[in-house]
């Protein structure tokens, strides 16, 4: 029951701005609009489902739940799986079932759902399978990864967006108009400050109310601003989703030659704190796997850039990097030897243990003599042109051809070699 005095106690401006209906919330139209997945469940008398928010940080995935069970008058029970355990969800469970037996359901909200072990997470299965409580649980994490497939298939994921630039002005505006006054600073200062936010609705009104704080006649611009306010560390987890994806994106921007994206994505893993060495080694990998023979510097480039790094350290170390991943992003790509390498891992496997022909095999000792080793070994050396055309694969096992340089780079120079050792090798068989 709410105090007497508590309407007259201090709110956060983030708390103040709260939306009161699914139609005040900013940038999740996809999901909420009566077109979208959760606005056809709530406008057009369809039945709530369980749900998964996955979104974040300041997307607005707790106001949504909330505002669902508003909307659909079921009872709100919030919990958090960082404070919460066994015994609370049994108490939830059974209150639910109490008040279902009074004709009213129950929204079970959890927020960071992923913190629940899998034994937990199994916990819920038999409430949410019999309509006991609708589930909506909230993540940053993605949820394919941290919950359980037996939970994630009674539950629909909702993928909420980071709040866009457009969004974050919409919040500003309405700030403006709880406070009934602008904001004192300059266009640029105002666009930094939603750069600031990241994406990130609450931090962004936090950062108002500092700006708030300081005299009306106060006219901030970009400098003054960055005194004001802390700029919002980039959402990066080094051992999580966000560390894979960045890596991933640095990795596909380079094998599709777009050295700019590959900069901003090398950049945007080093303002997140990722480890310098890590980006090295995944570079010197690309240059095996996608760039290869067609410039075989590449990878000698990518060697130099990790051990300059380890010798002259942060920040001077970095611009080792840089210059490497310009050198990979520019280079001709090619992945015919990794190609060929797996193609040959293949066959080696699926012919197993086939022994090497007895012309290519020493014979150290008589009997090896005596039963074929080394009989018909043709010294290339002593061949004509330096090249004896003899078959090296097993017996029995027709050739096979798993290196096709591509026609790039010093590949297409290796690829004229491989036609000519082919052409001997016809005309000599």
């Amino acid at each position: 029951m709410s105090s007497l005095f508590e309407d007259q106690a201090p709110r956060p401006l983030a708390d103040s701005l709260r939306p009161t209906c699914l139609e005040e919330v900013i940038g999740q139209d996809h999901l909420l609009a009566e077109e979208g997945p959760i606005g056809r469940m709530v406008y057009n008398g369809g039945r709530l489902t369980s749900m998964v928010l996955w979104g974040p940080p300041g997307c607005g995935k707790t106001t949504v739940a909330r505002l669902l069970a508003d909307k659909t008058d079921l009872y709100f029970e919030p919990l958090s799986a960082i404070f919460s355990g066994v015994a609370d969800l049994k108490k939830v469970f059974k209150e639910a079932k109490a008040r279902r037996e009074g004709g009213q359901g129950t929204l079970l909200f959890i927020d960071e759902i992923h913190r629940f072990n899998r034994a937990q997470q199994d916990g819920f299965l038999p409430y949410v399978e019999d309509g006991t409580v609708i589930l909506v649980g909230a993540t940053t994490e993605n949820p394919s990864f941290e919950l359980n497939a037996a939970l994630m298939s009674r539950c629909r994921v909702m993928v909420l967006n980071r709040l866009s630039d457009e969004a974050l002005e919409g919040l500003l505006q309405r700030a403006e108009a709880e406070k009934k006054r602008s904001l004192s600073m300059d266009i640029e200062a105002r666009s930094s400050l939603r750069a600031m936010a990241d994406g990130d609705g609450r931090y962004l009104l936090n950062m108002v109310e500092a700006v708030y704080e300081l005299p009306a006649e106060t006219m901030l611009d970009m400098a003054g601003l960055s005194q004001v306010v802390q700029k919002r560390m980039p959402i990066y987890d080094k051992s999580q989703e966000g560390h894979y994806n960045l890596i991933s994106a640095l990795h596909k921007s380079l094998r599709g030659s777009d050295t700019d994206a590959a900069l901003y994505w090398f950049s945007r893993m080093l303002d997140g704190g990722e480890d310098p060495k890590y980006i090295a080694r995944r570079m010197l990998r690309f240059a095996v796997e996608d760039i290869g023979l067609a410039d075989p510097n590449a990878m000698t480039q990518a060697l130099q850039a990790w051990e300059t790094y380890e010798r002259l350290g942060s920040p001077e170390g970095e611009l080792a990097l840089a210059q490497a991943l310009i050198y990979l992003g520019t280079a001709p790509k090619s992945n015919a030897a990794y190609t060929a390498y797996k193609q040959a891992r293949a066959a080696a496997k699926k012919t197993g243990s086939l022994m090497p022909p007895k012309h290519i095999l020493n014979a150290p000792t008589k009997m090896m003599k005596e039963i074929g080793y080394g009989k018909g070994y043709q010294y290339d050396h002593d061949a004509e042109g330096g090249f004896s055309g003899q078959d090296y694969f097993p017996d029995g096992l027709s050739r096979m051809e798993f290196y096709q340089p591509k026609d790039k780079g010093f590949e297409r120079e290796l690829s004229k070699r491989q036609a000519y050792w082919n052409k001997m090798r016809k005309e000599k068989s």
